[in-house]
């Protein structure tokens, strides 16, 4: 999958905002050029949490991936703790951070749950897509449920 065909399919989705910040922006200038995607159905998110992200670069406290990489992307769900188990369970310790088109625990958000792919491929892409379909049907029920409660 490109970057592009993610934006494209989870922004296509009822309610999604899909930001990515640039000069001029609030957005601190770490964050600008990667994306974030947020229930918002009217305009403004539910949560400041974004459901999923993608990542263009290495972050201060995130470089294991080497984002830095000419094409590289990551793409970062916030899959829920069963999910993030699962993923857990298919991996080992010797894993290359560095691999392509490999789902695994997020380096920093991983114990809440956040699982990630660089460059999602044949490997990855359909259970990617099945994540980011129940992390943004999570983050709905979510709003939905705080909506109730108002």
């Amino acid at each position: 999958m490109e970057r592009v065909e993610v934006v494209e399919l989870v922004a296509g989705w009822e309610g999604v905002q899909a930001s990515t910040p640039g000069p001029g922006s609030d957005a601190p200038e770490i964050a600008w050029g990667d994306t974030f995607f947020s229930y918002a159905p009217d305009g403004v998110p539910a949560s400041a949490q974004p459901f999923a992200t993608i990542v263009t670069k290495d972050y201060p406290d995130d470089a294991s991936a080497q984002l830095d990489r000419p094409g590289v992307f990551r793409v970062n769900v916030a899959a829920g703790r069963d999910a993030a188990r699962a993923v857990a369970g298919a991996t080992s310790d010797d894993d290359d951070p560095t691999e392509l088109d490999r789902l695994r625990l997020h380096p920093v958000y991983g114990s809440l749950g956040w699982v990630a792919v660089a460059n999602p491929g044949p490997r990855t892409a359909e259970t990617l897509r099945t994540l980011l379909r129940d992390a943004y049907e999570a983050a709905r029920t979510r709003a939905e449920r705080r909506d109730r409660a108002r």
